[in-house]
């Protein structure tokens, strides 16, 4: 069974372009606009192995997410992986704190973030 990987992104073409290249790499994928749709789908049930997300989201930004989604029960151990424009120190350690699993910056090749998938997410 294809492991499901939950992206969270207000660009379009991010979210249109990562699902491209998870789609190609055998992944299903579901997509949210914002961090409270994608607590909004995860509280309505879904169970994704792995979500990547955005922080700079209006509604609700990644960092916010990532918190509610650690104390969600069912899937407060899935993956986080952040997919962001955002590189300083002090973001990255806010994101390990609030209990992101791995932290890319934006632009990411295909190949490297599907690397990255592969090491956080156990039997992809």
């Amino acid at each position: 069974m294809a492991k499901t990987i939950l992206v969270v992104d207000d660009s379009v073409t991010m979210v249109l372009s990562l699902k491209t290249t998870l789609t190609l790499n055998g992944y299903e994928v579901e997509t949210a606009g914002n961090g409270r749709e994608a607590l909004e789908r995860l509280k309505a049930g879904l169970k994704p192995s792995l979500i990547l997300t955005d922080i700079n989201m209006p509604v609700m930004g990644g960092m916010e997410l990532i918190r509610s989604v650690r104390g969600l029960p069912g899937v407060k151990f899935v993956p986080i992986l952040t997919l962001t424009t955002e590189s300083e120190a002090a973001k990255r350690n806010e994101g390990k704190q609030a209990g992101a699993t791995g932290w890319l910056v934006k632009p990411v090749s295909g190949n490297d973030l599907i690397a990255t998938i592969k090491k956080v997410l156990p039997g992809a």
